[in-house]
């Protein structure tokens, strides 16, 4: 009989390597300190209107990785979703991300593909010839005007850091496009799941040999109880957070509900200063193949995580680093506790990447306990 694995966490990363252990032949406990699993990516029907909520924000499916997609559509239909975003700034309504028709919009042109390329060539700041970091990223490849209008004071609200302060490869995901395509991802498979994320976990966790523990914190005490602990919840808190606390930026939600449709699109960021949230979601918009006459919207704002408040995005600036390094020697110094996930690691995760990593981690897991050799601390290394 194989011995019990514990997982701290019924997101993504708990759920799907508790499925893959179970399959296996082991008997897994998982813990979720909220009363529902999924974690952030949690979905629920609004009693009001009918209108599948995004909890915690909205959660777009979106990847290239193969093995992500076919795990999440074994378990539920996921419907076609495009993501097109737009944005406010200036009193003008424009395309994200910055295409050929907001380039056109913006200058007032009438750019041809390559014409627009060259005029964005000319704007950008030549003398910055190795950006380090967002500012200079932007100023570098778009210029001054195009960086002030849709980057400069919306990274201000959503980071609560100066561009100046953040590291280029932030902007780098962002991408510049010369044709009209406003599809805000470019992945080869994109999608909602039909029913929900909350209940594609459910799905997941379905599995003979788990038992899922809603509403229960999981004492590290308690690993000595188990062959195995998969702990996703914050590293810092598994150490008491004698190191300090990790940063993060949280979000507030403001909900209100309209007749009809509010904003005729699922995400409009507001850029500039006009207003101090970051964006406006209007939920229906996330399942376009059903039908509601009522909406529910989030007006969305960022701000610095306190002790009591749900982290969101961590901050991985230099001194967060050498922090997130003092974490990372602790956690190897643990024996049989492996960690995993966004908070686990200390990284800002896509959905798809997650499952990616939680199937590789039960992976290597199983490889592990073949050869009787040690489960390292982390599957994936945070600091690389």
């Amino acid at each position: 009989m194989k011995k019990n694995i514990a997982i701290v966490g019924a997101g993504f990363s708990g759920a799907v390597i508790a499925n893959q252990l179970a399959q296996a032949g082991y008997k897994v406990d998982v813990f979720e300190s909220r009363p529902h699993v999924a974690g952030n990516c949690h979905s629920e029907r609004d009693p009001e209107t009918g209108v599948m909520v995004h909890v915690y924000g909205p959660h777009i499916f979106h990847t290239d990785i193969e093995r992500s997609w076919e795990f999440v559509n074994r378990y539920m239909e996921f419907m076609p979703y495009v993501n097109r975003v737009k944005a406010i700034t200036n009193n003008s309504v424009y395309t994200l991300p910055i295409n050929l028709l907001t380039i056109n919009q913006f200058f007032g042109k009438t750019f041809r593909p390559a014409e627009a390329q060259a005029f964005l060539a000319n704007l950008g700041d030549k003398s910055i010839e190795n950006p380090a970091t967002f500012e200079e990223q932007a100023l570098r490849f778009v210029g001054r005007e195009l960086y002030e209008a849709f980057f400069k004071t919306y990274t201000i609200k959503q980071w609560g850091l100066q561009p100046s302060e953040l590291p280029a490869s932030i902007l780098k995901r962002l991408p510049v496009r010369f044709n009209y395509d406003d599809n805000y991802f470019n992945h080869k498979y994109q999608g909602m799941p039909k029913d929900g994320y909350t209940v594609l976990v459910e799905r997941v966790l379905d599995v003979p040999g788990v038992t899922v523990h809603l509403n229960t914190r999981f004492d590290p005490d308690s690993k000595a109880d188990y062959e195995h602990v998969f702990y996703s919840g914050p590293i810092d808190a598994w150490f008491k957070h004698q190191e300090g606390r990790l940063p993060y930026r949280t979000l507030d939600f403001e909900v209100f509900r309209e007749k009809g449709d509010y904003q005729g699109n699922a995400v409009i960021n507001y850029c500039d200063n006009a207003e101090s949230f970051t964006r406006i979601t209007e939920h229906k918009h996330f399942s376009p193949w059903e039908q509601h006459e009522g909406s529910i919207m989030y007006k969305e704002y960022s701000r610095q995580c306190e002790e009591k408040d749900l982290p969101y995005y961590p901050i991985r600036q230099a001194r967060e680093k050498a922090q997130l390094e003092r974490y990372v020697n602790l956690a190897k110094q643990e024996d049989n506790v492996t960690f995993v996930g966004r908070l686990g690691t200390y990284r800002y995760l896509d959905m798809d990447v997650t499952i990616n990593e939680a199937l590789t981690t039960a992976d290597k897991f199983l490889e592990a306990a073949q050869r009787s050799v040690r489960m390292p601390a982390f599957a994936i290394d945070p600091l690389a």
